[in-house]
């Protein structure tokens, strides 16, 4: 039964939820992830459906997705193609999967080609290695040698029919008289690719994980990082100010919330982290993981010795990426020794 969405509900309960008018909300699973969620949008294509993201391909996921679709009166051969905001398992791998039974078309932000490349090359034992050793973390490193590493498929990373440019605009119910416009805007941050959506006739942005109602992104986590993430979050934060506000349609997390408020939220919480960071500099914690064990996390200021070892690898690689923008702001410096890089303020 296809139901209005409830900002107040629980956004990960199944179902399909009209946010708005030609535009479904699909809420697809994540077992045994914190997110719980992924949120999948089906936007009326004349005849068929276009979906802004696709789920992880997983049977649960597509199960999921089937059953939803039928509420539609629809089943996957009338998904005409998947806009995918980047290219995170979540969101990318049952585009890939569902194509290669189905034939619809995949697209993606043209900056995720890079990540995508060393995903069809043979994997290292852990891509994010390097960085964390750079970063001080030894022991996070060693407690993921440990880990038994899931096989890598590489069919599931599988190139998209398009590449989409930053302001290409997507016509939607293409002919129709009021066809549906969808402009993409490069959002680089969460990941180097990301693209959002922008539907400016019906007040609508399809946020992917670039502007979440709760959480705030993990930056750099991709096999081909840029150099700075947070720099390029911040960048793209400030991009999506300057737009017209929307209504926000997030990756995860319930619907309902404006772009401009959540985007000013964000900016000063990093702002605020910036300066928690400095200070934990100047009382001379000086690798990325030092400062990290000094720094309060989630929503709940858990310490790091806390957190999940998932979790404690994006806190470091979060505070580097702050530690990174201090450096490009002239407010620390930095020195190499042994391959750990420290911070001097």
């Amino acid at each position: 039964m296809i139901a209005r969405d409830d900002p107040d509900g629980d956004w990960t309960a199944p179902g399909v939820f009209e946010c708005a008018p030609g535009v479904h909300r699909i809420p697809l699973p994540l077992p045994n992830d914190g997110l719980r969620a992924v949120n999948v949008y089906a936007v009326a294509d004349g005849d068929g459906w276009t979906l802004v993201d696709s789920g992880w391909a997983l049977a649960e996921a597509r199960d999921a997705l089937g059953a939803a679709l039928a509420e539609l009166g629809a089943g996957f051969g009338d998904v005409r193609r998947f806009l995918v905001t980047h290219v995170h398992r979540d969101h990318y791998t049952q585009a890939v999967a569902l194509r290669r039974e189905f034939g619809m078309r995949v697209a993606l932000g043209a900056g995720e080609g890079p990540s995508l490349e060393v995903l069809n090359k043979p994997r290292p034992a852990h891509r994010q290695h390097d960085r964390l050793l750079r970063a001080g973390a030894h022991e996070i490193v060693r407690e993921l040698e440990r880990q038994p590493q899931p096989p890598s498929d590489p069919a599931e990373w599988a190139f998209p029919d398009e590449w989409i440019e930053d302001g290409a605009e997507i016509v939607v119910d293409g002919g129709a008289p009021g066809a549906r416009v969808l402009q993409a805007v490069a959002t680089p941050g969460h990941t180097r690719g990301h693209v959002v959506f922008a539907d400016a006739a019906a007040g609508l942005l399809f946020s992917g994980d670039h502007v979440l109602p709760r959480i705030t992104p993990s930056l750099g986590l991709e096999p081909a990082p840029p150099a700075s993430p947070l720099a390029d979050f911040l960048t793209s934060l400030e991009l999506i100010r300057t737009r017209p506000d929307a209504a926000m349609l997030p990756a995860h997390g319930a619907v309902g919330m404006r772009v401009h408020q959540r985007v000013d939220e964000l900016i000063a919480h990093h702002g605020k982290r910036l300066d928690a960071t400095l200070t934990a500099v100047q009382a001379g914690h000086s690798t990325a993981h030092e400062v990290a064990a000094v720094l309060p996390w989630t929503r709940r200021d858990k310490r790091l010795a806390d957190l999940d070892l998932f979790n404690a690898m994006l806190a470091t690689m979060e505070t580097a990426a702050h530690l990174d923008v201090l450096v490009e702001r002239g407010l620390v410096t930095t020195s190499e020794q042994d391959g750990i890089v420290h911070y001097i303020s």
